[in-house]
């Protein structure tokens, strides 16, 4: 096996694929990247199991085969040494024992490679299903929903987003239980029927770093246990959840009794400050007092090791009845983070109730939960 290619353009691909290697890998030659040469194309292939990415370059004046073949080499060590080479391009020879020459000006390393036939096989799904989003919008719909996920693998269906795919929208929601995250966007050619699918949070963050700021045309293929999405030249593979997902649309209130609007900056500043206290205390909790009688809202925070913050917010709109009611500031302070609009709508129950956070525009199907916190 041996070719020669444009140094940027192999480590603009190499940095897709390793998002997928983890450096914990429970399967040893998971920790390694797989190259496989063809006449045709080299293709790059990471894996934790959980993730797997899968990019093809073609043959082109940027990449020139010798003689074809396939190696699996230690990724972060080749990564490393293909970052820090001199030249514009670089040489790659695997010889004898699997080990492999990499050559770029007067630079020359030799690392122990490994055979690519005890590499696992990717999963064949169809695409008989398939479908295609815009990148940015499903960028747009993780960002929105994924924040709202658990880290508790306890329960480990809720360390993944739903998503129902609709032939006209695409709705997502998240839980972690103790706050939820739910957006709805109108899809132009969805599936012909409706798909329902849990992605692990953590693939969805990947996900979304390699759609980034452009706005490719995302392939959907949902499989049995995996779903495939090909972007491009790149393919990243997802294992699936398996079991019952909460039924979350019972737990959105319908009704209120306190309604309160704020602007976005203003409320999340004074949420930074009021965090600067309850940070340092074992119990990181606000209290919002709202009195509709005197039209005031209060944010208040204490720690018995420093001492208290009291701040009047500025709002909107303050009606219904009067409130107090307590909350961890980081899940508000996620909330408005992916918030979609300048300001946001509170609607409450009672102190003890889940009160949810709108969008102060009502075509932004944007639906946010967050459970308050008993002090007493």
């Amino acid at each position: 096996m041996k070719f020669t290619i444009n140094r940027n353009l192999f480590i603009e691909n190499l940095n897709n694929v390793m998002r997928a290697i983890s450096s914990k890998a429970t399967i040893p030659i998971l920790s390694g990247i797989k190259l496989d040469l063809t006449e045709d194309e080299l293709t790059l292939t990471g894996s934790d199991t959980d993730i797997s990415i899968e990019i093809k370059i073609p043959v082109n004046e940027d990449l020139n085969v010798e003689s074809t073949g396939s190696i699996v080499l230690p990724a972060r060590f080749f990564s490393e040494i293909v970052k820090k080479l001199p030249g514009k391009d670089f040489s790659f020879e695997v010889k004898e024992s699997f080990q492999t020459q990499i050559v770029s000006e007067n630079s020359e390393f030799t690392i122990n490679g490994l055979d690519a036939n005890n590499y696992p096989r990717l999963p064949e799904i169809s695409d008989a299903a398939s479908f295609t989003i815009s990148g940015k919008t499903f960028r747009e719909i993780i960002n929105e929903t994924q924040f709202a996920t658990s880290n508790d693998q306890t329960r480990a269906i809720l360390t993944g987003v739903r998503f129902f795919f609709n032939p006209d929208s695409i709705k997502a929601v998240a839980t972690d239980s103790h706050r939820l995250s739910q957006r709805t966007i109108a899809l132009e050619n969805g599936p012909q029927s409706e798909t329902d699918l849990i992605i692990p949070g953590k693939s969805l963050q990947e996900l979304a770093r390699i759609i980034a700021e452009a706005d490719p045309e995302v392939k959907v293929c949902p499989g049995d246990n995996q779903a495939l999405f090909v972007i491009g030249n790149l393919s990243f593979y997802s294992r699936l959840l398996d079991g019952n997902y909460p039924d979350t649309d019972r737990l959105i209130p319908t009704e209120k009794t306190t309604s309160i609007e704020f602007d976005i900056p203003e409320l999340s500043s004074a949420l930074e400050r009021a965090s600067l206290l309850t940070h340092a205390g074992r119990n990181n909790v606000v209290t919002l007092t709202l009195d509709v009688g005197n039209q005031t809202a209060k944010l208040s925070g204490k720690s018995a090791e420093i001492g208290n913050v009291e701040e009047d917010v500025s709002f909107r709109n303050l009606e219904g009845n009067n409130l107090e009611i307590s909350f961890n500031p980081d899940y508000m302070r996620d909330a408005l983070r992916a918030s979609v609009t300048d300001s946001v709508i509170m609607n409450f129950t009672k102190p003890l109730r889940p009160f949810v956070i709108n969008p102060d525009k009502e075509d932004v199907d944007f639906v946010q939960l967050i459970t308050p916190v008993r002090t007493y």
